[in-house]
This record gives structure tokens, C-alpha cells and sequence, in this order.
């Protein structure tokens, strides 16, 4: 009997389990947007992820539900539960990445080692904090912020005047999050694979590297990294899956900060930009390795294939024409390199598809994959 996974969620992410879901004969259904990426390859249905009506009715479809994003709602998550859907990750461990309150304050029930935070309703409470941490300080919005958005790092409390307004013409009403302003020498990722019954695979730890608040580059394994590092980032990863009860793939970004500690920055519960090197770069891909955790199917080998693995987005692609057009000089100029696009129209700043370069010797690799990646920029 063919086992089904559906998918709520038309993205990139959802479009990558494409692949190795058909490799290992799973039957891979998406509940997409209009113009999900997903759904111009896998069969799909259309719908809105926020209505319980519609994705119960997803459901019947499939054996398990799986998220190629952290946005739907408690309560439709909730009704899925109830109607005995499989779902995983399940509500109770995605209230942690959905909300980073309730993750910052669940982390340190937990005792993760995290940066000094403060839940903030009103502008004098975020200046106290300000006055207690330098002058400076990360707010953040609690929910739906990504790549860089909902995040900005002030030195008044003014400057977070318009978002504590937003907050009270809010019938729910609400608190920012505000941390502290970590000294940190680099971002690194931590990725952990947990299945329902309790089998736990952590990957090597990368480094990620920024760019106006989206991930450009990520180097596997983290260059220089200490041992006793590695060892405590692995460790924060799997006691945080197991912590949280996750199921599937889950990604702990973290700071390494300059007295050599690691602090948690974030959590994302699904596959991730920081694990796309692993398509090429590991033995088990990252989204390989989520549809086996979440049909609780023994977990695969997350060693790297080969020393070094780079990955490097391709944000915006060419001002003119499509990424197709540009595959002819990218294949003739790096025949190693290996190119992954998510049938994005090209856009400022957007991530349309990433390259992934991997051998032994980490300086030929980030050129090989920086140099392939820029062929699709103008």
C-alpha cells in the first residue's frame, strides 16, 4: 500500500520533498496557494491553509500532514488532531515556532542557553529593558516574521512606537519581544530529525551567513568550529526536539557569540534553507529525512557525502528573461555544481533557487558555488 503525504503549504520546501518522495514511493499530495511552487509539480489541491473546513477535507486524501510552513492557525491545527489526523510536527510542539514568546519562555523551562529576553507591552517597559542592556537592544514580533522581517534592532523605545500601536488596536492584544543585542562572532544551524517514536539523527552543524536579514551562503560543516562547541550544539538541538515533542525536521539557529558560547536565536520546525546542502552534501537529504520522520520510518544517515558542502542562494535572479535562460553558461562554466530553482518569477531580494558545490577543499567549493550562483545575477 503506497503511503501518502500531504503537504499544507505550496512552497519551495514542499516542492524539494517532490523528489525523494517519488524516489522512495511515497505518494506526495500539496494543499497549495493559487500559485504555490509545489503545485507545478505534484499533484495538488488548492485551498486556504487558515480554513479547518478545507484542510480537514485535504486530510482525508493522505496518511500523515506535514507543513512546508509554520503559518496555520492553532485552531485548524487543533481540529485536525481531534478528527484523528496525523499531523507532525503536531500543535503542541508548533506553538514554539508559531509564537516566540511562548518559545523563549518554554527554552528556558528547558534550560537552553539563550540571550536575556523580556516580554514588552508598552513603550517605558521596553526602555527599562534598554537602559538595562547597553542602550541597545533586538525587538521582535512575536509571530510571522521571517528572512529579516519583524525584527529590528533599536536604541529607543520610540522606535518601536508604531508596532506598539499596531498592538493595541489589536482586539487580541499582545507583547513585543525584546532581547538582548548578542556579541556574536557568527550564525550557525543546528539540524535535528525526530520521529514519533522517539529516534533522534542531528546533522553536522553549519555555518549560515547573512545578508540584510536573509541567508545567503551556508558552509557545512561550520569552518573552525571548536569540539566542544559542535558537541553543545548537537546536544541544544535534540534536547530541544525532544523537549518540544517535535516530529519531522527541525532547524535551531544559533549565535556563537564571542566568549565562545551558542545562544538560541530561533526555531523552524520543517526543513530549511540552512539544510538545503544536504540535497547534495549528505547522505540523507533533509527532505528525504522529513517525510521519513514523519511517517515514523527509521531515520537515514545525515553524515556529509564529502568534506565540504556550500550552499549560496540565488536571491532576485537575472533583471531580464528567467533562470532558465542563464542554466546553459552556468552548466558550461561549473559542470560540478549542482542548481535547484523553485519556479519563482525573478524579484529584488527573493529567493529563487540555490546552488550547492561540495569537495575537499573548502576554498575550490565556496568559489565554485558563489561564482555558479552569480551567473544567474546581473
Amino acid at each position: 500500500m503506497t503511503l501518502r503525504v500531504g503537504v499544507v503549504g505550496g512552497g519551495q520546501l514542499a516542492r524539494m520533498m517532490i523528489a525523494p518522495a517519488v524516489e522512495i514511493g511515497v505518494d506526495l499530495q500539496v494543499l497549495a496557494e493559487q500559485d504555490g511552487m509545489a503545485a507545478q509539480l505534484a499533484a495538488s489541491a488548492v485551498g486556504d491553509y487558515r480554513d479547518a473546513d478545507t484542510v480537514l477535507e485535504f486530510a482525508k486524501t493522505v496518511d500523515v500532514v506535514t507543513f512546508d510552513h509554520e503559518h496555520v492557525p492553532q485552531p485548524v491545527l487543533r481540529a485536525l488532531v481531534d478528527a484523528g489526523v496525523a499531523v507532525h510536527p503536531g500543535p503542541d510542539a508548533l506553538q514554539y515556532a508559531q509564537d516566540k514568546l511562548l518559545m523563549r519562555a518554554r527554552l528556558d523551562e528547558l534550560g537552553m542557553p539563550q540571550p536575556d529576553w523580556a516580554a514588552v507591552s508598552d513603550t517605558a517597559q521596553l526602555q527599562e529593558f534598554l537602559d538595562g542592556h547597553g542602550g541597545r537592544a533586538v525587538v521582535k514580533t512575536p509571530r510571522g516574521g521571517y528572512d529579516g522581517k519583524g525584527v529590528r534592532v533599536v536604541s529607543a523605545a520610540t522606535e518601536a512606537e508604531d508596532w506598539f500601536a499596531a498592538l493595541a488596536e489589536d482586539a487580541r492584544g499582545g507583547r513585543l519581544l525584546v532581547e538582548e543585542l548578542v556579541d556574536f562572532r557568527r550564525e550557525l544551524s543546528q539540524q535535528v530529525a525526530r520521529r514519533p517514536s522517539g529516534q533522534v539523527r542531528a546533522y553536522p552543524v553549519v555555518e549560515t551567513i547573512q545578508r540584510d536579514g536573509v541567508c545567503a551562503e551556508v558552509i557545512a560543516p561550520a569552518p573552525h568550529l571548536s569540539a566542544p562547541l559542535s558537541d553543545a550544539a548537537a546536544r541544544v538541538g535534540v534536547g530541544i526536539a525532544e523537549g518540544l515533542g517535535v516530529t519531522g525536521m527541525l532547524a535551531v539557529e544559533l549565535f556563537e557569540t564571542t566568549d565562545d558560547r551558542i545562544l538560541v536565536n530561533e526555531l523552524a520546525m520543517r526543513p530549511h534553507n540552512s539544510g538545503h546542502w544536504t540535497q547534495d552534501g549528505a547522505m540523507t537529504s533533509q527532505f528525504e529525512q522529513h517525510l521519513r520522520a514523519v511517517l515514523d520510518l527509521p531515520l537515514g544517515d545525515p553524515s556529509p557525502r564529502q568534506e565540504w558542502a556550500v550552499m549560496v542562494n540565488i536571491l532576485g535572479g537575472p533583471a531580464s528573461g528567467s533562470l532558465d535562460d542563464r542554466l546553459g553558461s552556468v552548466f558550461a562554466a561549473h559542470p560540478a555544481v549542482k542548481v535547484h530553482t523553485y519556479g519563482k518569477d525573478p524579484r529584488s531580494g527573493r529567493k529563487v533557487g540555490h546552488v550547492n558545490a561540495v569537495g575537499d577543499d573548502l576554498d575550490d567549493v565556496a568559489y565554485d558555488a558563489r561564482a555558479a550562483a552569480s551567473l544567474f545575477q546581473d
